[in-house]
């Protein structure tokens, strides 16, 4: 998985909702998976008391495949992490909307994305 400080391209964060556990456990699935470790992924952290907290994922789509990748390889996460304890990795933040994205499967959520990407676009707000 590449990471980068800047890159084109729809931005999105995947938001770790007080379950670091969670965001780790995603990272390191995307990073298996074949089609989505292409993507642009870097960590957020915030200072914690002792130590920094990783307190999102911001990933970068930078072709429409992307989006399709992405999405499959997340609703694939959380069907197999559906027993654990995961409750975090739920929210997705782009621009001004947050959506809990938790319950969606592949096609939805490629679609919010794709919706989300044309209103951006529609509106000539930037996709970062």
């Amino acid at each position: 998985m590449r990471e980068t400080g800047e890159a084109r391209g729809m931005r999105i964060r995947i938001q770790g909702d007080g379950d670091e556990q969670a965001l780790t456990d995603l990272q390191g699935w995307l990073n298996r998976d074949p089609q989505a470790r292409r993507l642009s992924v870097v960590t957020i952290s915030r200072p914690g008391a002792t130590m920094s907290t990783l307190h999102a994922l911001d990933i970068v789509f930078e072709h429409g495949l992307d989006i399709a990748n992405f999405a499959v390889a997340y609703a694939s996460w959380r069907v197999a992490k559906a027993g654990a304890a995961i409750h975090g990795a739920r929210n997705l933040t782009y621009g001004g909307t947050t959506v809990d994205i938790g319950h969606l499967d592949h096609a939805q959520l490629a679609d919010l994305l794709r919706r989300l990407e044309s209103e951006s676009t529609d509106t000539g707000t930037p996709l970062s």
